[in-house]
């Protein structure tokens, strides 16, 4: 009777009983350094009298609970417009960019590295002082033409991704370089770019915090009205405690919709296995002897 090897990596070799002994006891330093610094950060809190009754008061009041809601309705109204620009906006000039025509490139190519190497600060100060644009829409258009910037070299990235023989062949059943991209780049490229495009989209849901610069009453805005008022002993922390949750709740709902979409895509039928769109779902206006 012959007796099971232990399964083998080809990367690297199974650690022994010594050193899964050694992993164990960095794991458990590991977690007691995790926990001692906690635990130093909530004595801190308490030490500083953070949360008392004083600190807490303010957002018993309807007025500062109907600051923060309005601030937060500002925010995601500032990023989803920001959603609905961006995205044709990085699609439309990462096409450019792969486009035949020199000078559609040429173009696409300093319009990209452009908004993408100017600071988005710069561009939203911009827009709200020399174009005397209402902050709402500043910081949306700067918001635009950064994170726009950055997601159509994403898209092209995703794009240029796939292998040339799917293209190839494509182009071999009597596709046309559009129904090549819609029908076959771009559902391949998807699974590729949507992690990137998330990212940034998280990226763009933080930068709208830029909006109280030019006295856009977003949520951050709102809380540092909170923050900085005299008549509630200045609740620094407690408004950090407050809104800080709510950033990372809207960060991992969106890394949640990529996760969906991802399991999504899986069982999209545009792409099987990663092979190419066969003859007989190809689009219409094809010769009939492309599926032969």
């Amino acid at each position: 009777m012959t007796v099971a090897s232990p399964p083998s990596s080809a990367l690297y070799d199974v650690p022994g009983p010594k050193a899964a002994a050694r992993h164990r006891m960095y794991g458990w330093i590991a977690l007691l350094a995790i926990a001692a610094l906690l635990g130093w950060i909530v004595y801190m809190l308490f030490h500083t009298d953070q949360f008392t009754y004083q600190k807490w008061m303010p957002f018993e009041y309807r007025g500062v609970q109907e600051l923060l809601l309005r601030g937060l309705r500002n925010t995601l109204e500032a990023f989803g417009w920001t959603v609905l620009f961006a995205l044709p906006f990085g699609a439309l000039f990462a096409a450019g960019r792969l486009s035949d025509h020199r000078a559609v490139r040429w173009v696409s190519t300093v319009v990209v590295e452009f908004f993408r190497a100017m600071p988005v600060l710069v561009m939203i100060f911009f827009i709200f002082i020399a174009l005397q644009v209402e902050p709402l829409w500043a910081l949306v258009a700067g918001l635009t033409l950064y994170n726009g910037s950055v997601l159509a070299e994403v898209f092209r990235a995703g794009v240029l991704a796939v292998p040339k023989g799917q293209k190839e062949a494509a182009f071999a059943l009597g596709m046309r370089k559009t129904q090549v991209m819609a029908y076959v780049l771009v559902p391949q490229a998807n699974r590729a770019m949507l992690p990137a495009i998330i990212s940034q989209l998280v990226v763009a849901l933080k930068d709208t915090s830029l909006g109280f610069l030019i006295t856009f009453e977003e949520f951050l805005h709102a809380g540092k009205l909170i923050a900085t008022n005299l008549d509630y002993d200045l609740p620094f922390i407690p408004v950090v405690m407050v809104i800080a949750p709510v950033y990372i709740g809207m960060c991992l709902a969106l890394s949640w919709l990529a996760h969906w979409l991802e399991r999504r895509g899986r069982r999209s039928p545009k792409v099987r296995g990663g092979a190419p769109v066969a003859a007989a779902d190809a689009p219409t206006g094809l010769p009939p002897e492309a599926g032969r």
